[in-house]
């Protein structure tokens, strides 16, 4: 199938750059500002509150907090003006738009940071004949129903002291 004229110059604007968050995400933009003749280089950083989908037109909001003033921006995503855009924190969050964060303020305005977990591929787990005892998938036995387990009391029972 052939493309149109207006989907392949589309094709030819998407950067290949692209880093890859979600919502949720602390993310710093560096923006390109012109200011007369000069050009340089201003970090916006907030968190992403919103993503929307499209070829070249997608585009993300990042909400920041400046002074006490709840800040939005909202950034094309395959703009030229971006010089880069740096991952700060993954937020777990279960939703795909933050807007409930503009009501909110000081500490509960925070997006909970997700744990980031470590895989570690089979063949380089330690192995169990290095002299490591090797754990059983059983489940432990528990002690029998007329005696009490170690260092607990039974319900009643007074402390000796």
């Amino acid at each position: 199938m052939r493309l149109s004229a207006i989907e392949y110059i589309e094709s030819k604007q998407i950067r290949k750059d692209v880093v890859e968050f979600r919502t949720g995400d602390t993310v710093r933009v560096h923006w390109k500002v012109k200011e007369g003749e000069k050009e340089r280089v201003q970090p916006f950083e907030g968190v992403v509150i919103r993503k929307t989908k499209g070829a070249n037109r997608a585009t993300f909001t990042v909400r920041k907090v400046s002074y006490g003033v709840g800040v939005e921006r909202i950034f094309p995503l395959h703009s030229p003006r971006y010089e880069r855009i740096d991952v700060v924190t993954r937020g777990s969050v279960s939703r795909n738009r933050l807007f409930y964060l503009r009501d909110l303020k000081g500490k509960a305005s925070r997006v909970d940071v997700q744990e980031e977990t470590l895989e570690v591929p089979a063949a380089e787990a330690p192995a169990a004949a290095e002299g490591a005892p090797a754990e059983s998938s059983e489940p432990k036995a528990a002690p029998p129903a007329g005696k009490k387990a170690k260092g607990k009391k039974a319900k009643g029972e007074k402390t000796a002291g």
